[in-house]
Formats: C-alpha cells, structure tokens, sequence
C-alpha cells in the first residue's frame, strides 16, 4: 500500500514517506497486530491506500479478563437468587448472559484485529468492525478534545483508551486497546495539528 501525503512543512508531520514508522512515529506500531482483518464479502468498506495503525495485542486480554470477571459475577448472582428463592429461574436470563458473554468473548480476537486508525494529510480515518463495520473520518481542524483514560486492568497490561472529541458528537471517536507510548504519542500529534490547522498555519 503506498502511504498517505506529507503535510506541508508549516504542519506537524504525521506519517513517513517511506511509508514505515520511524523514530517516535514507531510508537504506533510497537507490540500491536500486523494487518487488519477485513470481512470476507465483496460489499465490505475498502480500506483504501495509506498505513493502517492497530490495537496493542494485550487488549484482547484485556477483553477476555473482563469478560471472565463480568461472567463469575454473573454466575454468583445467579446462585445466589437460585438459593435465596430456592427456585431454578435466576439461571434462565443467568444463563442467558452467560452464553452472550461466551460469545463475545470468541469473537474478541477477531473483533480486535477489525480495528485500525489512519493518519491523513487533513484528517483521522478510524474503522471498525466486521459484522457491522464503521468507517469516521475527523478532521483535525474540528478536534476540540483528545482524552487518554486507562483503568487498573488497563495500567497492568500497558494499554490505554484515547478519545476524540469534536463539535459534532457523531463523529466522536474512541480508539481502545493503545499502548501507553502510541496513545501519548498520538495525543501529542493530534494536539499539535489541531492546533495548526485552527491557527491557519
């Protein structure tokens, strides 16, 4: 694939021309998927040209324990009804929730490796999904808030969620799974874009 525009030179630069990240752009790269999976019908959202960034790979372990968490805890409380009413029906929705946590939780690397984000000249291309896909480009002129948030879980497997906010909500944007060093870079980068393009420099 060949790699998006350089900005002008009055711009922070956001991708290498060489199409490879290098020095701190490399951050992005380092520890996360290799490619994007795309869905298999002929319909799908094309990815186009330009470097694809991807989630870190700790993030579907990250998923995978929180899922696990939310499963047990699902299960206690099923017993627990079960015994308190000392009737079978709190494991019916019990069940229930169990067998969609089941199924989130196989879908998870699959669903992981569907995310990616794109540094353009002008904006961010985010995409996601395979069943229901979803493609948002923001400008970086209308980037009013980039916001990095992790929790303990997130913190021990070094990852972080970074969030874009715009003065359009629709086209808000979060990307989860980075690692600490590409959400801080990239917050960094958009900042310093966001701040050009507003200024007209």
């Amino acid at each position: 694939m060949t790699n998006s525009p350089e900005l002008p030179d009055s711009t922070p630069t956001i991708a290498d021309p060489a199409g490879a990240p290098s020095g701190p752009q490399g951050a992005l790269d380092s520890g996360t998927f290799d490619r994007i999976l795309e869905p298999r019908s002929p319909r799908r959202l094309p990815l186009g040209d330009g470097t694809w960034h991807q989630l870190a790979r700790s993030y579907v372990w990250v998923r995978l324990i929180s899922l696990a968490l939310f499963l047990a805890v699902v299960l206690v409380a099923a017993f627990v009804l079960a015994l308190l009413t000392r009737t079978a029906w709190p494991w019916i929705p019990g069940g229930v929730l169990s067998a969609g946590i089941v199924w989130a939780a196989a879908i998870t690397p699959r669903q992981a490796r569907a995310f990616g984000y794109q540094l353009r000249s002008d904006d961010l291309v985010f995409r996601r999904g395979i069943l229901w896909q979803r493609m948002v480009a923001v400008p970086y002129g209308r980037m009013q808030l980039v916001d990095i948030t992790h929790g303990p879980l997130d913190r021990a497997f070094g990852i972080a969620q970074l969030k874009l906010v715009t003065a359009a909500a629709a086209t808000g944007v979060v990307i989860p799974g980075l690692t600490q060093d590409a959400a801080e870079h990239l917050r960094d980068t958009l900042i310093d874009v966001a701040e050009a393009r507003r200024t007209g420099l």
